[in-house]
């Protein structure tokens, strides 16, 4: 996946904002970060639980690192030559709904395809 379809990505989520904040791109909703983008290096740090960056980067610690844990979250570094577009929104969309407001992430669930997937899934 390349940067620019990351990017384009994100609009499928609802009241997300980016900035560049230097050397990367800060990925929030409603003021909370949930990513960053590193064009140069074409990783994205996303926020995850500490049990899920634990299994990601145990799993295919080529596609995955850690990068650092914060309170109850553990944040992970993913390596986007070597993820596929649909596993990477997956991901993306799970750290967007760790920090969006409750009803945003209800309202997504109910209408977007992958939410309504997580639903009956």
């Amino acid at each position: 996946m390349s940067v620019d379809e990351f990017l384009q990505s994100l609009d499928e989520l609802p009241g997300v904002r980016t900035n560049h904040g230097g050397e990367w791109i800060g990925i929030k909703v409603h003021g909370k970060g949930f990513g960053y983008l590193w064009e140069q290096t074409e990783t994205v740090g996303l926020k995850a639980t500490i049990e899920e960056q634990i299994a990601l980067v145990t799993e295919r610690p080529e596609v995955f690192e850690v990068q650092f844990t914060a309170g109850r979250f553990g944040w992970v570094v993913v390596h986007l030559d070597k993820i596929d577009a649909e596993e990477l929104f997956e991901l993306t969309a799970e750290a967007w709904c760790l920090t969006a407001p409750k009803q945003l992430v209800a309202d997504f669930e109910a209408t977007h395809p992958l939410g309504q997937k997580v639903q009956s899934g």
